[in-house]
């Protein structure tokens, strides 16, 4: 860990540590904004880490944001906190000032005409919290100011915030960048491997905690080997999506890295399907408890595995380009990576 990454590690893990409880998650699923929280990250320069000095940003690398954006999966943070460094980044590649305020990203089907942007994005993460939202359609970056877009709004299954936007000639700033049609997500899915792999390490330490807490027969349930098995099952898949998304971060800093994202998203997919269910049967029903936080990370995975393309649809993308490759140039083709 470089001297940038201990900075942001210490800074994202003890702010988040300290004031992400679960009654800060009960408020923000009841619909109360915690301003102060995402105050104190903006001012820590957090969701610029991507962001060129000159702008204000840390000048980092997505090896360095991995962990930030593991460290909001890991305390399961209410806030946008990775669109809005994924936000700022593609306005840095577009050359576009970031403004002040809430950042967000949309996927949407958007017309741009002139410098007026019409269409409808679904699923906005934090939509009605976010001053600007920030799109990518056409080969051009745009800035979208949303107090002049129509918000309705929604939400996943962890009850954060996914808002149906509506454009109708809304002014923008919009710039040409050299990026792939689908290249917003693309990059949302790397963001959502890498909170996915933070969420499933707070799954593996919780489970274990409780494990050795948790007392039948006359001893730690940790100590039965059904338990013991389980719980190496779950550090196992909770230790491959981490290693997944660390090498799709590395990979995204010397180029393309579209396999390694599509490989990571199927890989955080699959370890959550895994991991979620034997921390519950671990937890048993005090998992399920409103007053437990086993749940908001549970919650949080099983709406992050739809988002920017679920698992099947990165695999079935990866399965066309090895077809379309011929079956001589699999192997060299992933053994290069």
């Amino acid at each position: 860990m470089n001297e940038l990454q201990t900075i942001l590690s210490d800074s994202v893990n003890g702010l988040l540590g300290e004031r992400v409880t679960k009654n800060l998650i009960q408020s923000a699923e009841d619909g109360v904004w915690p301003a102060d929280l995402w105050n104190e990250l903006e001012a820590n320069g957090l969701t610029r880490v991507l962001a060129p000095e000159a702008q204000g940003g840390a000048g980092g690398t997505w090896s360095d944001a991995a962990i930030v954006l593991k460290a909001a999966g890991r305390h399961v943070a209410p806030l946008p906190l990775a669109e809005a460094l994924l936000a700022h980044w593609l306005l840095a590649e577009a050359g576009i000032a970031a403004p002040e305020g809430v950042l967000t990203v949309m996927e949407g089907d958007f017309t741009l005409s002139g410098d007026r942007l019409s269409g409808t994005a679904p699923r906005v993460p934090w939509g009605r919290q976010a001053a600007h939202g920030v799109a990518l359609t056409g080969g051009a970056v745009m800035l979208v100011p949303l107090d002049g877009a129509t918000i309705a709004p929604d939400i996943n299954v962890a009850r954060e915030p996914r808002d149906m936007v509506t454009l109708n000639n809304v002014p923008v700033k919009s710039m040409p960048v050299a990026m792939q049609k689908d290249a917003l997500r693309l990059y949302g899915a790397l963001i959502r491997a890498c909170q996915m792999a933070g969420a499933l390490d707070y799954l593996t330490a919780q489970s274990v905690a409780y494990a050795n807490e948790r007392t039948q027969f006359g001893k730690p349930i940790g100590k039965f080997q059904a338990i013991q098995q389980q719980l190496a099952v779950l550090a196992t898949q909770a230790a491959a999506a981490g290693i997944a998304a660390d090498y799709a971060c590395a990979s995204l800093d010397k180029g393309d890295a579209s396999f390694e994202v599509a490989v990571a998203k199927i890989r955080a997919d699959d370890a959550s399907s895994i991991a979620t269910s034997i921390a519950h049967q671990v937890h048993g029903a005090i998992g399920f408890t409103y007053e437990h936080g086993l749940h908001f990370a549970t919650r949080r995975l099983w709406s992050w595995r739809a988002e920017f393309g679920a698992g099947a649809e990165w695999a079935e993308r990866l399965g066309r380009e090895t077809i379309s490759r011929g079956a001589d140039a699999l192997w060299p083709y992933v053994t290069a990576r």
